[in-house]
């Protein structure tokens, strides 16, 4: 007989995310004690100590703790689709969905997918986590997150994709560089100047291989985990950069003008991916927000096509040159 419930799961994956018991208690609606309890059964239920408390700072998990926050996020997440497939036969789709983003994605695209996706599945409470590739693969494996949202490249074994987009790259100059009214820039042109490199897996190693693969230097004089301070820094000449997400102002936050423009080299386009955990059996919600995803990329680039009034910015989808494969 089982001696620990999936609600005393729960408050022991709330407590683990939070390192904090006060921190769960609030965001699961409960008391404290409620939390302190449901945690001292399971320990006694295992015979192990899943916690360290550190006086005033929180708790962290011990080694065993870690071990069974993964098991635990694996079996609420199997609870929640059981229950998604009783329910299947009304049509009703509800429950929780973890899914992470590429931090550069994020801003761009989310906000819309969500507040579309919520108005066909409103039972659906999709929470969104924001990170590089690497943060994104570790919180795959461990369970943290059921799906993520990236760019489909240098990925590790266990991990499948399903293709969303596929996007140009292009280079980033400042409005008075001397190339920005030009078609197309060759990069080949940009060997002498300042590279400010967006410095963040797995982006700073595919920019920086555009280079190599063109048998070319690139002189690195910034580098930066921050879109926005990468734009920052072109638009106030200290050099160039080169992008994939195209946000919708071609202004900085300080109020400079920037120019994005296609590479006239043929260079390798940033292929925007649903990814998740291949030993993981997908659960129906995550099932209906892939397929939501696919659906919902490949009618906006329609949209973009036939000029008619897109619901995310016409400048994001600059550069979108495929749809996905099916």
């Amino acid at each position: 007989m089982l001696r620990f419930s999936l609600r005393q799961l729960e408050y022991f994956v709330a407590t683990a995310e939070h390192s904090s018991v006060a921190d769960a208690a609030r965001q699961l609606n409960v008391s404290q004690p409620s939390v302190s309890k449901a945690i001292i059964k399971i320990e006694e239920q295992f015979s192990v100590q899943l916690f360290i408390r550190h006086h005033a700072r929180g708790v962290s998990l011990t080694p065993a703790g870690e071990r069974l926050l993964i098991d635990a996020r694996g079996l609420l997440s199997y609870a929640d689709s059981l229950q998604q497939n009783v329910q299947e036969s009304s049509n009703i789709v509800g429950g929780t969905l973890n899914v992470a983003c590429f931090v550069a994605i994020a801003p761009v695209f989310m906000p819309a997918i969500l507040a579309d996706f919520s108005q066909i599945y409103p039972g659906v409470d999709v929470r969104v986590f924001e990170g590089n590739q690497d943060e994104m693969f570790e919180g795959l494996a461990s369970g943290k997150f059921e799906l993520a949202i990236m760019y489909d490249s240098v990925l590790p074994p266990g991990i499948i994709t399903t293709r969303l987009a596929t996007f140009e790259p292009y280079v980033l100059l400042p409005a008075s560089h001397p190339q920005a009214g030009q078609k197309c820039v060759s990069l080949a042109s940009l060997t002498d100047e300042h590279f400010i490199l967006l410095d963040v897996p797995p982006s700073r190693d595919y920019f920086l291989n555009m280079f190599r693969q063109n048998g070319l230097e690139v002189r690195v004089a910034f580098s930066s985990p921050s879109l926005e301070m990468v734009r920052g820094l072109v638009g106030r000449n200290w050099g160039y950069s080169l992008m994939v997400t195209r946000p919708y102002f071609d202004h900085t936050y300080d109020g400079q003008t920037i120019v994005g423009l296609p590479i006239c080299e043929d260079v390798e386009d940033g292929i925007l991916a649903i990814a998740q955990l291949e030993q993981v059996r997908p659960t129906r919600v995550m099932s209906v927000f892939s397929k939501f995803c696919v659906d919902w990329f490949t009618k906006h680039r329609l949209n973009s096509e036939k000029h008619t009034q897109a619901r995310i910015p016409e400048s994001a989808l600059s550069g979108f040159v495929k749809t996905p494969d099916k």
